[in-house]
């Protein structure tokens, strides 16, 4: 796995060895082509990191920052070394479950341009859907700013949503057995021009 492009372009990037399943090449490369102009500058969460991939490859095309957030502690430890490695700054890498830290983010008034999800897919019927629960989670438009992103990877078997209340679908598509969805807070759904596939 490499971060793709940006002044880290190329640079070998490592996997936690086990718990996460991290967006291929193919998928971030697609979802930052859609992204174009919006990645420069922009105040950068990524959420379930597992390897910062998705983080990584943010500050490698001119993100301001990333909070990168991870619950497990080794997937931090990969991502600190992936940082150091990639020679990026501006980086911070924190242990939570999700919810906690959008609830301390949204407390503290923080707010995110992108936000970037990859939550583990539910792999038997029963198991709990994290990319609905992060959905519902009250706190995440909060911490999205007015005129912010957020792209959130499923399984691509899942039926698509033909709608997510708060939430504006503006980009769904499919690579391979990942679905992408690229969206915004309900009022502020005009996708511009840089940001078109």
């Amino acid at each position: 796995m490499r971060i793709i492009a940006g002044r880290a372009g190329g640079i070998t990037i490592k996997a936690p060895p086990a718990g996460t399943r991290p967006t291929t090449d193919r998928v971030r490369e697609a979802l930052f082509s859609m992204l174009g102009d919006l990645v420069p500058g922009a105040c950068v969460l990524d959420l379930f990191a597992g390897s910062g991939a998705l983080g990584l490859e943010a500050l490698s095309r001119g993100a301001r920052e990333v909070s990168f957030v991870e619950r497990q502690a080794a997937a931090c430890a990969i991502i600190e070394e992936n940082v150091r490695r990639a020679k990026l700054d501006s980086a911070r890498v924190i242990k939570s479950e999700v919810s906690a830290a959008l609830r301390k983010f949204a407390d503290s008034g923080a707010q995110f341009d992108l936000i970037f999800a990859d939550p583990p897919y539910a792999k038997q019927l029963g198991e709990a859907d994290l990319a609905v629960d992060l959905l519902k989670d009250e706190n995440l438009p909060r911490v999205l700013a007015p005129d912010g992103w957020l792209s959130v990877e499923t399984m691509v078997t899942k039926q698509a949503p033909r709608a997510i209340f708060g939430w504006q679908i503006v980009r769904d598509r499919a690579y391979g057995s990942t679905r992408v969805l690229l969206l915004q807070r309900t009022s502020h759904a005009e996708i511009p021009d840089s940001a078109a596939v």
